[in-house]
């Protein structure tokens, strides 16, 4: 028999981010629209930037070059995918008033709980992976910093982490939201602004209206592109996020929190579909074309299939464009973006841990636990190979990403199909097919792509050919 009793602020139990928990106030239902989507907007930005990580620069970047816009297609397809998903997430979190860590827990079998979160401590690892290479990758490019100090350096900004959380949610959600507006200004200037990299609007139009791999190795790219958008640990945090604000618990408070949660959530991954697409643009425009180019000093960068794509960027993007602002705004852009996903890692591991074993520590002795699960490969690996194996890192991450995401995906949609846990806020047909239909696609390019990845993961862990 269904009851209200599982409706958020009277499930019994832990709370997600329980300092954050219910600290952003809601004004009542029959607030101006305005109103309501100001009270609401923020959970979805903090999950947006895990679509714009240096994660996704390596594929956007190399689609681009190689392929012109032949792959926006697929940035567009993976986008939709990744509004569809946030937005069962969100509804989760507000019906349930539970995250999908403590609904694992709570719903799932009992032995399937430590696997559940060790799978889910590697995969924030791997992210976190990735935003310390994209981090790093910036401040060398920035201010010469070596790799391997720069690396080192990344581990401090648990502070600002820590600054921020003294303030409240509110205070986090606008500094990610700067630095994702950094991004999207740097890009907007690289596209917009310079001389050089004016885009072809039809010839864009026309690659997003026919969808297909006409060119050998557009496959593995778009596999890449896919892989590399949907992040599991987002599914867990937003879930978590929304719980953030305080609304009453009657009908129609549910179903403005539901509204406008979904709304947050389409216009926040609109802007990331905005600014994966600049960077696959801005390669298409510059690189598409070439094999290789003569930078500062008389040095030949040459452009291959396995090049490190997000320093080649910066090292060409000057000479190629005739302006050293070009390269700067790309450095600024990346750093704006590993320092956003960090921020997002770190409460996305509180969530996984507190959720699945109820385990409660130090935001600080959190952070650095997963910080040094991501630098202390990254030292190791960069110490004995230098400065060209960050793609190789990435790389390695991407395993970790594929093999969690069925564990995060497959759950969820288990959760928001069951009437039993949703009653009457089940999400509608057309939802549901979205959100399957997503996950089965991406679960099965993940597969489709897992052992190439591993094969090269292997090769940068142990050699051979």
């Amino acid at each position: 028999m269904q009851t209200d009793a599982i409706i958020p602020g009277e499930v019994p139990g832990h709370k997600s981010l329980e300092g954050l928990h219910n600290t952003v106030s809601v004004p009542p239902t029959e607030a101006g629209f305005w109103r309501q989507l100001r009270a609401f907007a923020g959970p979805a930005v903090l999950v947006c930037v895990g679509y714009m990580d240096p994660g996704n620069w390596g594929t956007d970047l190399s689609g681009g070059a190689r392929f012109k816009y032949g792959l926006l297609w697929v940035v567009a397809l993976s986008s939709l995918m990744a509004i569809f998903l946030q937005i069962i997430s969100s509804r989760i979190g507000v019906v349930i008033g539970k995250d999908l860590a403590q609904c694992c827990r709570d719903h799932l079998p009992r032995w399937t709980r430590i696997p559940n979160w060790i799978l889910c401590e590697l995969a924030i690892a791997a992210c976190d992976l990735a935003e310390v290479l994209g981090s790093a990758v910036a401040l060398n490019l920035l201010f010469g910093i070596p790799l391997f100090w720069a690396v080192v350096i990344t581990a401090f900004d648990v502070i600002l982490l820590l600054s921020l959380q003294r303030f409240g949610m509110r205070w986090i959600e606008a500094m990610v939201a700067t630095l994702v507006a950094t991004i999207g200004v740097c890009y907007a200037i690289e596209i917009f602004g310079l001389a050089q990299t004016k885009p072809d609007f039809l010839e864009m139009g026309k690659a997003l209206a026919n969808p297909g791999f006409p060119h050998p190795g557009m496959l593995v790219v778009a596999i890449g592109i896919v892989g590399a958008t949907v992040m599991p640990h987002n599914l867990y945090l937003h879930s978590a996020l929304v719980q953030s604000r305080s609304f009453k618990r009657d009908d129609a408070s549910l179903k403005q929190a539901i509204k406008f949660n979904a709304i947050d959530s389409t216009v926040a991954l609109a802007i990331a579909f905005f600014v994966n697409a600049a960077i696959m643009i801005l390669a298409a425009i510059v690189f598409y074309g070439k094999d290789s180019v003569v930078v500062k000093g008389g040095e030949i960068v040459k452009f291959t299939e396995d090049s490190d794509w997000i320093r080649v960027a910066y090292l060409t993007l000057a000479p190629l464009l005739g302006t050293s602002l070009a390269s700067t705004l790309f450095a600024v852009a990346l750093l704006a973006s590993g320092q956003s996903s960090t921020i997002t890692g770190t409460l996305a591991g509180q969530v996984v841990m507190e959720g699945f074993m109820h385990w409660k520590i130090q935001p600080w002795v959190r952070r650095l636990m997963t910080r040094l699960l991501a630098i202390i490969p990254a030292i190791v690996v960069i110490g004995v190979r230098g400065d060209g194996s960050v793609t190789d890192l990435l790389c390695i991450s991407q395993v970790f990403l594929a093999l969690q995401l069925p564990f995060a995906m497959i759950p969820m949609l288990y959760f928001v199909s069951s009437k039993k846990l949703m009653g009457k806020w089940r999400p509608g047909l057309p939802l549901l097919i979205a959100g399957w239909t997503s996950a089965v696609l991406i679960t099965a390019l993940d597969i489709y792509g897992l052992p190439e990845t591993i094969a090269s993961a292997w090769k940068v862990a142990f050699g051979g050919n």
